[in-house]
């Protein structure tokens, strides 16, 4: 084995992606982009360790997908790397960008074996387009199409990042610093993912699986005869409101769990602990409108919402239409694809003694499928 660690950085934002979905979450069958490229490289058997840097946001729940070292990134390319390399022990480290996610095994081992040539060993593409620059027209032999992975010397790549310069790639960094690189040529296939457009030019990956992935949600909540009342985001006519953390909406709680149990990410005690006292008070419509942002973020789409309300107090019937269009609009849906329905428990237990309401909620989920942009 190469005394070699693997980093893929994982922790941008893709704001130049134009889409809700992060690029590293969109879905090959059903394995995310990142982890997708990370087998690919594991397969080549050269690394000692694979670490692939994530958002702070994102960072647990890529460790549900595989047993790689994770390290929360920075807001840069360059802080991202400077992390990952806290936890580099080996003399060489290879660095990549997931978005390039047809990196052959060819490309890869072609880079490897050149490992110890020079501090930096850099893939890169011929230009044959005419070139200007600056209004002036400039010998195209001279320019280079620079790519990752590159190889690098840990301790040159460590010193030379320990500076408030930022670069674009590890071998600008390197030279800057009095350094060496060699060039070898590149691969065309590994065309990087910047916008959307760029999706058509992936050959190696599949599409998403068309699997419909489902929740269920439950939350009870007592009364108090304290505070206004709110159920699915509606204000209800009542003299009592709900013992809670927060403001106590039974409805959304129980579908925040649906929808974060057919994503995989836990439950809403996960995400919004009741011992944290910025959630005190706070209004769930909030609470379910950032769960629905990190759902599509991570490369899902909401189908449809059905909840069951029990309760013999307060009488919902007419709040139906008005949760529906509330819950919708947070949901990004049409109404009609978020159902609610009401039930009594026939004067048992404690709901039929009027002490408090259940709510179960179902979600369907699917995958964000980018072959249709």
């Amino acid at each position: 084995m190469s005394n070699l660690t693997l980093i893929l950085l994982a922790a941008g934002s893709s704001s130049r992606f134009e889409l809700d979905v992060k690029k590293q979450w969109l879905r090959i069958n059903h394995t995310p982009l990142w982890q997708f490229v990370a087998n690919k490289c594991e397969e080549t058997k050269h690394f000692e360790k694979i670490i692939i840097t994530s958002s702070k946001d994102d960072l647990e729940f890529m460790k549900n997908y595989a047993d790689y070292t994770f390290i929360e990134g920075g807001s840069t390319r360059q802080e991202s790397l400077k992390n990952s390399l806290l936890e580099v022990e080996t003399e060489y480290v290879l660095v990549s960008d997931i978005a390039r996610a047809c990196i052959s095994k060819e490309f890869l081992e072609n880079i490897i074996s050149h490992i110890g040539e020079s501090d930096c060993i850099v893939p890169y593409l011929k230009v044959t387009d005419t070139i200007v620059y600056d209004n002036k027209t400039i010998d195209r032999d001279k320019v280079k199409r620079i790519q990752t992975p590159q190889l690098s010397l840990t301790s040159a790549l460590k010193d030379a990042l320990d500076v408030e310069e930022e670069f674009t790639d590890e071998s600008s960094a390197i030279v800057s610093n009095g350094g060496t690189r060699e060039f070898i040529l590149g691969e065309d296939s590994a065309h990087k993912i910047t916008h959307t457009k760029d999706l058509q030019k992936l050959t190696c990956i599949d599409r998403p699986s068309l699997d419909t992935l489902s929740g269920t949600g439950f939350d009870v909540h007592a009364f108090d005869d304290k505070g206004d009342m709110y159920l699915g985001g509606v204000k209800i006519e009542s003299d009592f409101g709900f013992k809670a953390h927060s403001d106590g909406d039974v409805a959304i709680h129980a579908l925040i769990d649906a929808l974060l149990g057919a994503a995989g990410m836990g439950d809403i005690g996960m995400m919004f602990p009741d011992n944290d006292d910025s959630y005190k008070g706070i209004d769930s419509k909030e609470l379910l409108s950032r769960v629905v942002t990190k759902i599509y973020n991570l490369g899902f789409v909401i189908v449809n919402v059905d909840l069951t309300i029990t309760c013999e107090k307060p009488r919902v019937g007419k709040y139906k239409l008005p949760m529906r269009k509330t819950l919708s609009t947070i949901l990004n849906l049409d109404s009609s694809r978020v159902n609610i329905k009401a039930t009594t428990t026939e004067k048992l237990g404690f709901i039929g003694r009027g002490e408090g309401v259940a709510v179960i909620a179902n979600a369907n989920l699917k995958y964000f499928d980018w072959t249709k942009i």
